[in-house]
């Protein structure tokens, strides 16, 4: 029967130009023909070429191809009493939708810590300076710990991919799920590596080289795995959503909530202002009336380098790839072609292919492309959407690379400013340097506070308080 079946798969792959793909069939093993099968079967062939030639084509790549944009309008972080009063407005509505069970948590975590010199799931990395908690137990606490502050059920979803999926699923296990009821996996898609003619790279003479399909894939998956039928039967409105690298992120906040329904929006965005021009951030804008977030590489330099009357960089709405999603926005997405309105972005790497001959190489230089969607981009799809500015100390710093910006030293050296700046506003003597840096390190558990209003709520409840020295640890 499969003799039959690879017969016509392989017509097929010859109909598209891959031929190749099957080149050496003929003398593999028959448990390796029936895996080159399996995994070549499951490809779209039609779906990906169509990708394939809107990659390579002429067309201009995504940041080039809106024409004319303007910087995105943000609502500012509040700075005066009539800002402050919308800000407790919003908080009420969000805390009702929390405590109404309309709000869940979704985290991408398909990604590897191989830039940081750990090839496991980045989810598993030790992120906090004194307890070394991973990221995963780092959300997983400040999911637990909006459920008892709004005596509600929240729902986790975490997307992984085809590397991290197993090694995930069993550090929660072994972790038992640091107390979190109800979580729930989801594996992202994958898409074959091509070359930049457009032809499908093998990874050894049995297997196509294959890579996640990027954050944008989550829309798929989550209709695929019947997960957003799920949240929909279980009456959640709401996603709120965020990457797993940056460990100051409030994954369930009251505020971004409650001004999301106030403006009756379908998918919410907070952003940073920018550092500098050339910081590695994507950029809210605006064309045609639409939103969208270009990244760092595709914004033209003399718009990331212009500046306002008062010195301010234009283009300062910085992505910081924190998002609030309307159940029924995704579901608009489910099943749906979209990827002639949505563009695929293209990475040049390193792949580990085969020669002619099928022996296995690995090059030192790009050889290949691979083909990632965005979540933000479905921005424009978005009838109604605002982005609201944060402090940048208090929600984002990413863990991207070993050493330098974005690092993990640099990461907790974050935690540990916020937390002194938290300390400092309760009156507690805490030394810090010119960098608001304590010199030793201390730590406050989310399970505590995650923001500095509940910090100083339950500091002031505190009797006695403890002192403040290296090693001190609040929970």
């Amino acid at each position: 029967m499969i003799d039959k079946q690879a017969k016509e798969l392989r017509l097929q792959y010859c109909n598209y130009g891959q031929e190749h793909v099957f080149k050496f069939w003929e003398i593999l093993p028959s448990e390796k023909q029936v895996q080159l099968f399996q995994q070549a079967k499951n490809l779209d062939l039609d779906y990906l070429s169509k990708i394939i030639r809107n990659a390579i084509s002429e067309t201009p790549p995504p940041g080039k191809r809106f024409g004319s944009i303007i910087p995105a309008k943000f609502v500012r972080f509040p700075n005066s009493e009539t800002d402050w009063q919308k800000w407790r407005e919003a908080i009420a509505i969000g805390e009702q939708k929390i405590r109404d069970g309309k709000v869940a948590a979704f985290t991408t975590a398909g990604g590897e810590g191989t830039r940081l010199g750990c090839i496991a799931p980045k989810g598993i990395l030790s992120a906090t300076p004194l307890k070394k908690k991973s990221l995963f137990q780092v959300f997983a606490e400040k999911i637990k710990s909006a459920e008892r502050n709004y005596e509600t059920s929240i729902h986790w979803i975490i997307m992984t991919s085809e590397r991290t999926h197993n090694e995930t699923i069993e550090f929660f296990g072994k972790n038992n799920s640091f107390g979190v009821e109800n979580i729930h996996f989801v594996k992202q898609g994958q898409m074959p590596a091509i070359t930049c003619e457009g032809k499908i790279i093998m990874e050894s003479t049995s297997r196509i080289a294959m890579h996640p399909d990027g954050h944008g894939g989550s829309l798929k998956a989550l209709g695929k795995s019947g997960l957003l039928t799920m949240l929909e039967n279980m009456g959640i409105e709401i996603l709120s959503y965020f990457q797993i690298d940056n460990p100051l992120v409030r994954c369930i906040d009251p505020y971004f909530i409650g001004m999301h329904v106030k403006n009756q929006s379908q998918m919410s965005s907070r952003m940073v202002k920018k550092l500098y021009p050339d910081e590695k951030v994507g950029v809210f804008c605006e064309s045609k009336g639409k939103i969208y977030v270009i990244e760092y590489s595709d914004l033209p330099k003399e718009q990331a380098m212009l500046k306002d009357q008062d010195g301010n960089l234009m283009f300062c709405a910085g992505n910081t790839a924190i998002h609030l999603l309307d159940v029924q926005f995704i579901k608009q997405f489910n099943g749906k072609d979209i990827s002639s309105e949505i563009p695929y972005h293209i990475a040049q790497k390193t792949i580990s292919t085969i020669n002619e001959l099928g022996d296995p190489i690995n090059p030192q230089v790009s050889n290949g492309l691979k083909l990632e969607m965005f979540l933000f981009d479905i921005l424009p799809f978005a009838e109604r959407t605002i982005i609201l500015e944060s402090e940048r100390a208090s929600n984002f710093s990413p863990i991207k690379h070993l050493e330098g910006m974005d690092s993990l030293k640099t990461c907790m050296q974050d935690q540990l400013r916020l937390f002194a700046s938290w300390l400092l506003a309760a009156a507690v003597d805490i030394p810090t340097d010119s960098n608001g840096l304590p010199p030793f390190d201390i730590e406050i558990s989310p399970m505590f506070a995650d923001n500095k209003h509940d910090f100083l709520k339950k500091w002031e409840k505190l009797d006695p308080k403890p002192t403040i020295a290296a090693g001190q640890y609040i929970e």
